[in-house]
């Protein structure tokens, strides 16, 4: 549209509005919500009282009006009273702190600081505490208040330094992945460390061992119906053998041995390789193969328990990688842990079975001929499993595979797992043979009665 001296007004309009969305755009993004947030802290029970000190990067900390200087720096003279809120609305207002079933009353803030990204004054608990209490940034250090981290030293009234504490740090809305590293100092006992992502939900700083237990059984329950690759797997196992005394055999089988390296693996006895983890993987998809391979072209109960007690020493270690990030909440319970996580996998398993023996037995009795159901189910499998396979295949060939030395520990360390193997393998076998025994008997007996009462 031309103005009275005959030039266009649009170029301008166009000009305008870029530069005011620039301006927009950029004062939004200074508040954007951080990718990654790291927060560290540290809580100890003493006498009657419980301290937590915390640090957080000062950019998590949104719609606060820090006071500036200059060029946006902090104005540190004039920082307190914005770093206290701060610490309130982002802080203690979600983190919850229980003394025993007790939730504990809002703490006091007694000191804020503001600290540089290269102070390492969260090392140890008493540096922290030192940090804390100590000397603040000079009033005059140029500091943009993004690249500033908040410490605080939390009070809270307690009963108690014996008692059980447990923490809710409900901080995930401080980033998009919140990353919580928290040390538990329980009065004259072990440091405990925890790695928190996200809202981890209520932890028990030190449980007992039935709470240990619990958790961890529904844990391992969990974690065997959430994980598809293992499902497959025993979709694959229960497809040709519907009986229970066929699929006992292959359950207790394929139950030991990856009880074996689940245990041995949460033990720090397995691999430690970087190219471990994705070659399980692999392994994993390439046991879905074979057995439905197998499946397709026909198996023997003889075969199958052997075969499985083989793709279960595999499985264990698959299990072992999701425990290891959760033996963190078994307290100084490890050996109660981890074997109710490994309780919980068999429960998980058992449920399974259950609900896929009857499933199976209506489907080929009532919908299609069990030959033709069981080739179409096991090509469907082993479709999905050889995605997998190639898939985890090119992810494996990424890392530098390298031999271990050959010495007198990788010899000795070898022969332990030969041993272990080898007498779990006759203790099973040795169980298949008195199960066997007890059931013809038990045919023989039945057909002795039929006989007396013809």
């Amino acid at each position: 549209m031309p103005t009275k001296d005959g030039r266009l007004v649009k170029p301008r309009i166009v000009a305008a509005s870029l530069a005011l969305v620039l301006v927009l755009f950029s004062r939004g993004a200074a508040h954007d919500i951080p990718n990654d947030v790291t927060v560290q802290a540290f809580v100890k029970p003493a006498g009657k009282r419980l301290r937590l000190v915390v640090r957080v990067p000062m950019r998590a900390m949104r719609d606060v009006d820090f006071p500036k200087r200059g060029p946006d720096f902090l104005d540190l003279a004039r920082v307190d009273a914005s770093l206290r809120d701060a610490a309130i609305l982002w802080i203690s207002q979600n983190v919850e702190l229980y003394e025993g079933d007790t939730r504990i009353p809002d703490p006091r803030v007694i000191d804020v600081r503001v600290s540089l990204q290269s102070d390492r004054s969260f090392g140890s608990y008493e540096e922290a505490l030192a940090h804390v209490a100590g000397a603040p940034l000079p009033n005059e250090t140029e500091l943009y208040w993004d690249q500033g981290m908040l410490d605080v030293l939390f009070e809270y009234p307690i009963q108690s330094d014996r008692s059980e504490f447990s923490i809710h740090a409900g901080l995930a809305r401080l980033g998009l992945r919140v990353v919580t590293v928290l040390r538990f100092l329980p009065p004259g006992g072990t440091v405990r460390a925890f790695e928190l992502t996200g809202d981890p939900g209520l932890v028990r700083l030190d449980p007992r061992w039935h709470q240990a237990a619990l958790r961890f059984v529904r844990l391992g329950f969990f974690h065997i119906l959430e994980g598809t690759d293992h499902l497959l797997f025993l979709f694959c196992l229960v497809i040709p053998f519907r009986r229970f005394r066929s699929l006992v055999a292959i359950v207790t089988s394929f139950t030991a041995a990856h009880s074996i390296t689940l245990i041995a693996s949460a033990c720090n006895l397995g691999p430690d390789a970087l190219w471990f983890p994705p070659l399980i993987e692999t392994l994993i998809a390439i046991s879905i193969v074979y057995m439905a391979l197998e499946n397709i072209v026909g198996s023997n109960i003889q075969r199958r328990w052997i075969i499985t007690f083989a793709f279960g020493l595999v499985h264990g270690f698959g299990f072992s990688f999701a425990l290891r990030q959760t033996l963190q909440f078994a307290g100084s319970h490890l050996t109660v842990s981890l074997l109710s996580f490994n309780a919980g996998v068999e429960l998980g398993q058992l449920l399974v079975l259950v609900a896929l023996v009857p499933a199976l037995e209506g489907l080929f009795r009532f919908a299609v001929p069990e030959r033709t159901g069981t080739i179409i189910a096991s090509a469907l499998v082993a479709h999905t499993g050889w995605h997998w396979m190639i898939e985890r295949a090119d992810r494996l060939r990424q890392f530098r595979f390298e031999w271990p030395a050959l010495d007198a520990a990788l010899l000795a360390s070898v022969l332990r797992w030969l041993m272990v193997i080898l007498t779990l393998v006759g203790l099973v076998w040795l169980g298949l043979l008195v199960f066997r025994h007890f059931a013809s008997s038990r045919l023989s007996g039945e057909s002795r009665m039929r006989r007396i009462h013809r």
